[in-house]
């Protein structure tokens, strides 16, 4: 008896979801100036001139401020490289990222 081949396929259920999103988050201390924090805001984060200017007062103000959400990977190499050019010009700044 020939078998018979069906056209008919099963759905797999794949269980997809959306990454998690991260803050990062930028710490006010005593040294960093304050034009320094905000070429970081405007070059490494991307924020226009009046974002950096609200972000840096609000952490001057609140010892810290949330700076933005992103993938993990994107939210990783920007909080590496501002604190790797902190480092350089001297400066004690302080940034982490926590999973929202």
């Amino acid at each position: 008896m020939p078998k018979e081949l069906s056209s008919i396929r099963e759905r797999q259920s794949v269980g997809l979801r959306e990454p998690p999103r991260y803050q990062v988050i930028i710490y006010n201390d005593d040294f960093t100036t304050m034009e320094f924090v905000v070429m970081i805001l405007r070059t490494i984060f991307l924020k226009s001139a009046e974002e950096a200017e609200s972000l840096m007062m609000q952490v001057h103000r609140s010892e810290k401020a949330i700076v933005g959400s992103y993938s993990y990977d994107i939210a990783v190499s920007r909080v590496k490289k501002a604190m790797r050019l902190a480092r350089q010009e001297g400066f004690p700044l302080r940034l982490e990222y926590k999973e929202e």
